[in-house]
Parts: structure tokens; C-alpha cells; sequence
């Protein structure tokens, strides 16, 4: 009778787990049901919370939405806009000459000495419940996370925290990755570092507060005013002033992350911040899952009321006017393989997704003309997609020391390598500027980055017509902004140019065939590249192809990361792999890569072509630190046709970011300069939950057979059972 009771009570529990079987394929708990709550996923611990450490798209994506910098960029227009954020408007400048006296603002860049930005903020910003806010020391018994304390405050910001915060940019036990860059413009700050520099040296174990010391560039003016003071002319400062690095620190909240124990329980601003932005930290589990929550404290700031011309049609302006965050928790789960991440978003668990190589073609189509847009399976599921070109650049770069393919500028043209092969024998002839730029035009004619694009990339990039990406002011559309040496317009659209105008610029060359006419040496190409992997055979051997069209050998040099850019730095290469993204959307974080004042092997700047033109310099000097007018778009255009001409690099392609989106997620408009996105968004749970319900039905048919199969058995072993107990 025991074991028939056993039976029974066995039985029973597999019906109650069938009643409840509807809720199996959750990863949520019930109680987060009618909320709303975004879901997404991280792929790897954040390094750096710390906004003067932060750097990376990975951490930014949390920064942006705890911080308010002074600054950040209009959601929906573009070009990309700088709006205020913390600050009441846009910052007032002023120009000053040696003597601080006022200059007008047309003044020549050369007379500027100084420029001096006034940023008043905001009077009703407060900052996140925070235990570092309390006057009175808690005990750290039984403390493991920030949310483990018992009591909680807040304050207003102020402009002494943002002046703190700057402050903290020298701060010499921090890796701050533009220090070198602010202590190149904002007035006293090298001199501010080297003094914080000798304090740490002379009292290594006590709290090094920032406010003992004078930074003379930046500087209190009232409650909520403050001044920056930079070294001549720097418009593109602005740009930075939207980034975590210049929004505000709370000098309580050093203090309490020094002292004693905070470290041994990874209570630092490195894992816990303190900001004023529209969400906190409430959780931080690297291992598992990250939450951003609401700040109750958060100011009153709405979703913008204008946009582009095709917004309202897209419902972009639905939420116009509407209180920011839109979205009051948003739950990060960490994924390390794209696989179970696409198939949870399929299943509804996640809102918005990236797109894969393996799942392209399961999620996009592209017609004939080279539109875009989701499969009718993700049609069918309401999903659809957002684009937008990212502010990078993806080159090839004709390294300009080189006597084959260079410029003939002064600088002395690298040895040859004895494994280089054929190619570098040309290196030691004398340098034919005509001969060498036929050949860079004949190249960039042949390899065809439509083609690279659509088969590499699954279509997500546009081939570049010059260094600046769509979205940075002094790109053009149509004909004006095509590149005349390799493209035609045709039909209202570019078309490269055929492979025998190549050819013909190649035999013009003295390269017939791809043969020298003089010594009857095939011309042999030498791509230097750290692509060593399984899948770079294919985009390899894609290339030599491109050069077989105008019959010249490529010979691809792969080379580990370290090696490469050794060579680099020394000018050992012929052509090279490389890739910019931008810092702040302004044409001058652009061309700065092809400024002779940036060469690599001279200078040890970022132009990894050395590339040289004395007209091109003169033009960058007076271009970098203008306004955006006609006048800048005017020189930038003539900049452009020096580069169309020399053809320093292939110019390659601008890279396309795709999202999906499940229709229950409302706003989502690409910007790729903006990481504070989610408080613009909007979830309808109700239609989630209810699709999530209908997505996910579980497959009961295999739990009724197996209850049926265990309920025979039960009745046959009853039978067993009677029968013994009877033969007794």
C-alpha cells in the first residue's frame, strides 16, 4: 500500500506541474509581468564604470544613461545636433587674446590665445539614492553591493561637481585615456597634474582630495556656472562636453568609496557610480545580470517635440512632450553566444537584437536594387529593422614613403624587406609622383567595394567616396559628393568606372598589362594585414582577385598584431588594412588621419599612410577649427578633390549598423553617436506578454504520454501488489 501511495502522489505532481507548465519557457520571474521593463543582453563585464577610466562602446552603454554631462546629441535629428542635457543651454564662448583681453568673434584663429566656455546647468537635477550621501558612517557588516545599506540620501548638483569631475580627468591613480588630449587645451592642466602628481608621492596612503588643489582653466563661478578656459581655438570641445568624462562627480562619492573595506567588496565607482543621469545601478552582477533602474531623482527633461522630415510618419513623435524615461527598468542578461541570444529574441525574451552573420539571411532580405528589409517570418512577428551608417571608416592605406605606390615626399623610403618579394625592387628606382598616383587611381578603380560590401558584409556598408561618413557635416550627397576618379554618375547614381579605364591609367603608368615596360617585371603589390584567421582566406583571396583584373600580383603579408604595427610605425609596408571610428561627428576627427603634421613614421600620429600634400596641410590648418558654414564646406570640398586626385587610400566603406525590433518597442531610431537611447524608448507589455504567451505554447503532448505511460504503470503495479498480497 506504500509504494501504490508513492505512485499516487508522484502522479499527482506531474499534473500540478502540467497546470503550471504555461510559465516554463519564462527566464523572468511572474512578478515583473505588466511593467515597464526593457530586456537586452551584455555580452562581457564592463572594465571601467568610472567616467573618467570609461572609454569603450560597452561601458558607454551603461555611463550614458547613469551620467548627465552638460551636453548630448538630439535623438532624432541629423546631422547629428549637440542639444542641452545638464547644462540650461548651449555653453557661451569667448575669445581672448595674450593679455585676456575680449576679441571678436571672427577673430583669426592665429591672433586666439584662449577660449573661454561659461556653462551654467540646471537648478533641478538631484542625484541617485546613494549611500554616500549620508553624514554618518554605516557599518559594513553584511555589506556586499550598494543596495546592502541601510540608509540612502541625495543632493542637488552643483557646478563644483562638474568642476571635481574635470578635476579628476589628472587624477594620477587614474588611467584616464584623454589626459593627454585635455592637457594639450584646457588651460593649466598639466601644471594642475604634475602638482597632484608630487601630493600622491608625498602622502601615498591618505585620500587625495581634489579640492585642496587650484585648477586654474576651470574654475566656480556660481552655484550653477562654471568655466573652462582652453588654450587657443578648439570648436570641436563642445563634442566632448557630451561625454561621460565632463559630467559630474559628487567629491562625497570618492570619499566614501576610500575608505577602509570598500575595495575587498568591489565597492568602487569602478563597479558601483554615482550619477544624476535617468538610471541607476541596482544590480551588478557580472557573471549574470545587470539592472538599470529608474532614478526617482531624475529632472524634468521630455521627449524632443521635432525631429526629420520623415519622423512623425514613422511615429517618432508619438511620445512629443512626454516625461524621459519612457522605460522605467532595464534588465541586461549576459550572453556569450550569439545562438541562445537570437533565439530568445525570436522568442520574445529579448526586444531589440543585432544581426549575425549565421541569422542574416533568416532575418533580411535584399532586393535587386539593394534594399533592405525583414524576411516575411520576421514580418509576420511584427519585427522590423533600423539602419543607420556608423560614423567609421573601414580603408586601405598606400603607405606614402614608398617609391612603387608613395608620394616622393623627402622622407626617407624604408628598406626592403628580404622576404618582401618583387615588389619591393621599384623601392630603391627613383619616384615618379605621376606614375606612382596612375597606379593608386588604376587600384582604386579595381577593387570593388559594392562587391565587398555585399558579399563580406551582407550589404551593411555603403563604399566611402572620401573619408567622411553620411552624418558629419562636409559629406555630399548626389553628384557633387561622388568620387570623380573612380566613379561616373549615371542614372542619378554612382557607377564605378570600367576596369579598362583602369587599365589604361596603368599602361600610362608604364605598367602595360600590368608589366613593366622597361625591365618586363610584373608589377607585384605587397598588403600588409593582421587577417591570419580561418575566416580571412576568403576576403584574401577576394582581393588578389580585385588586382588580377588589371593583372597585377598582390602579395598578402599576414602578420600578428604586435608585428604589424611595428611595421607600421617604421614604414615597412607598401598597402595596409585600417579602420577609424569617430570620437565627436565633426569632418576634422576625419581628415586629421591624412594631415602630414599626424604621419605615423615622422610624427607618430594617426596618419598610417604618411600621406603628404602641402596644399592639403594648408587647407586642413584653416578648415580644423572653423564653424560649420559655407565657407568650411567650401574648403572641405576643395580638400576632397586633392584626395580624389592623389588617392592615398582606397577609400573603402562606411559600415552599417542593423537592429531589429520587435513591435511592442516603440522610438527606436539608429544614432550612433548617442549612447543614451533607452530613456527614449517605450514598451507596450501588454502586446509583449500577450505574443510571448503565443510564441511560446509548451509542446504538451510528450508530458500527457509520459503521465499516461506512469499511470498504466501505477495500475500495474497496484495489480502486482494485490496479487502478492493475496498469495500471502
Amino acid at each position: 500500500m506504500k509504494r501504490s501511495l508513492l505512485v499516487r502522489i508522484f502522479l499527482l505532481s506531474i499534473l500540478l506541474s502540467l497546470a503550471a507548465c504555461g510559465e516554463w519557457n519564462s527566464p523572468y520571474p511572474a512578478e515583473d509581468e505588466g511593467k515597464a521593463t526593457l530586456y537586452t543582453a551584455f555580452t562581457g563585464r564592463p572594465k571601467h564604470l568610472d567616467p573618467a577610466q570609461a572609454y569603450s562602446e560597452n561601458e558607454y552603454e551603461f555611463l550614458a544613461n547613469i551620467y548627465a554631462p552638460p551636453l548630448q546629441y538630439h535623438y532624432l535629428k541629423r546631422p547629428y545636433e549637440l542639444v542641452p542635457l545638464a547644462a540650461s543651454a548651449m555653453p557661451t564662448v569667448r575669445y581672448l587674446d595674450k593679455q585676456h583681453h575680449v576679441l571678436a568673434a571672427d577673430t583669426p584663429v592665429a591672433q586666439i590665445a584662449y577660449s573661454e566656455y561659461v556653462i551654467h546647468i540646471r537648478d533641478d537635477m538631484r542625484y541617485q539614492p546613494h549611500p554616500a550621501f549620508v553624514a554618518e558612517a554605516q557599518s559594513l557588516d553584511g555589506v556586499h553591493s550598494v543596495a546592502d545599506f541601510k540608509r540612502t540620501s541625495t543632493r542637488k548638483v552643483t557646478a563644483a561637481d562638474y568642476v571635481y569631475q574635470i578635476k579628476r580627468l589628472a587624477h594620477p591613480q587614474l588611467h584616464v585615456p584623454i589626459a593627454g588630449v585635455m592637457s594639450e587645451y584646457i588651460f593649466g592642466f598639466k601644471d594642475y597634474a604634475e602638482t597632484l602628481q608630487q601630493a600622491a608621492k608625498q602622502h601615498p596612503d591618505d585620500f587625495l582630495d581634489l579640492n585642496a588643489f587650484d585648477l586654474s582653466g576651470v574654475q566656480v563661478v556660481d552655484e550653477h556656472t562654471y568655466r573652462i578656459t582652453l588654450n587657443g581655438k578648439y570648436p570641436q570641445f563642445q563634442y566632448w562636453l557630451a561625454m561621460p568624462f565632463f559630467a559630474p562627480m559628487p567629491h562625497e562619492a570618492e570619499r566614501f568609496y576610500a575608505q577602509p573595506g570598500m575595495r575587498e567588496r568591489n565597492l568602487s565607482l569602478d563597479w558601483w557610480p554615482v550619477g544624476s543621469g535617468p538610471y541607476y545601478l541596482s544590480e551588478n552582477d557580472p557573471n549574470q545580470r545587470m539592472v538599470l533602474s529608474n532614478n526617482p531623482n531624475y529632472m524634468h527633461e521630455t521627449y524632443p517635440t521635432q525631429g526629420d522630415v520623415m519622423d512623425a510618419q514613422a511615429g517618432l513623435l508619438a511620445d512629443a512632450g512626454q516625461p524621459l524615461p519612457l522605460i522605467d527598468k532595464v534588465v541586461y542578461t549576459l550572453e556569450k553566444e550569439t545562438i541562445p541570444y537570437w533565439n530568445k529574441f525570436l522568442q520574445g525574451y529579448y526586444d531589440a537584437s543585432g544581426i549575425s552573420s549565421d541569422s542574416f539571411d533568416q532575418a533580411v532580405q535584399v532586393n535587386v536594387s539593394g534594399e533592405t528589409a525583414v524576411t516575411d517570418s520576421m514580418q509576420a512577428q511584427g519585427i522590423t529593422l533600423s539602419t543607420a551608417v556608423e560614423t567609421s571608416t573601414m580603408y586601405t592605406g598606400f603607405n606614402w614613403l614608398d617609391a612603387t605606390v608613395g608620394g616622393c615626399t623627402s622622407a626617407p623610403s624604408p628598406q626592403p624587406s628580404p622576404a618582401s618579394g618583387r615588389g619591393d625592387e621599384r623601392r630603391e628606382s627613383s619616384c615618379d609622383p605621376e606614375r606612382a598616383r596612375k597606379i593608386r587611381q588604376a587600384i582604386s578603380i579595381a577593387v570593388d567595394f559594392e562587391e565587398f560590401v555585399s558579399i563580406f558584409a551582407n550589404g551593411r556598408g555603403i563604399a566611402a567616396q572620401s573619408p567622411i561618413p553620411p552624418g558629419i557635416f562636409g559629406y555630399r550627397e548626389g553628384a557633387t559628393g561622388i568620387n570623380p576618379t573612380v566613379y561616373d554618375w549615371v542614372d542619378g547614381k554612382p557607377q564605378r568606372k570600367s576596369i579598362e579605364v583602369a587599365k589604361r591609367l596603368l599602361a600610362e603608368a608604364g605598367y602595360p598589362n600590368g608589366v613593366d615596360a622597361q625591365t618586363h617585371q610584373p608589377l607585384v603589390i605587397n598588403l600588409d594585414t593582421t587577417a591570419t584567421g580561418v575566416g580571412d582566406k576568403s576576403r584574401l583571396d577576394w582581393m588578389r582577385k580585385q588586382f588580377e583584373k588589371i593583372n597585377v600580383q598582390l602579395v598578402v603579408r599576414s602578420t600578428d598584431y604586435n608585428r604589424f604595427q611595428d611595421k607600421i610605425r617604421k614604414g615597412d609596408t607598401q598597402m595596409f588594412y585600417f579602420g577609424w571610428n569617430a570620437d565627436y561627428p565633426d569632418p576634422e576627427n576625419f581628415l586629421f588621419l591624412l594631415n602630414g603634421a599626424q604621419a605615423k613614421v615622422s610624427k607618430g600620429g594617426e596618419n598610417a599612410a604618411n600621406y603628404n600634400s602641402p596644399e592639403y596641410d594648408r587647407l586642413f590648418e584653416q578648415m580644423k577649427n572653423m564653424d560649420n558654414t559655407p565657407e568650411r564646406q567650401r574648403i572641405i570640398d576643395q580638400m576632397l578633390d586633392i584626395l580624389h586626385r592623389d588617392s592615398p587610400w582606397l577609400w573603402g566603406y562606411h559600415p552599417k549598423k542593423y537592429v531589429l525590433q520587435h513591435g511592442w518597442l516603440h522610438n527606436v531610431k539608429p544614432n550612433v553617436m548617442a549612447n543614451n537611447k533607452l530613456k527614449y524608448w517605450r514598451v507596450d507589455d501588454v502586446q509583449r506578454e500577450r505574443l510571448r504567451r503565443e510564441w511560446n505554447q509548451p509542446v504538451l503532448w510528450p508530458l500527457w504520454l509520459g503521465a499516461a505511460a506512469l499511470l498504466m504503470f501505477g495500475v500495474w503495479m497496484r495489480s502486482v501488489l494485490k496479487r502478492r498480497e493475496q498469495a500471502r
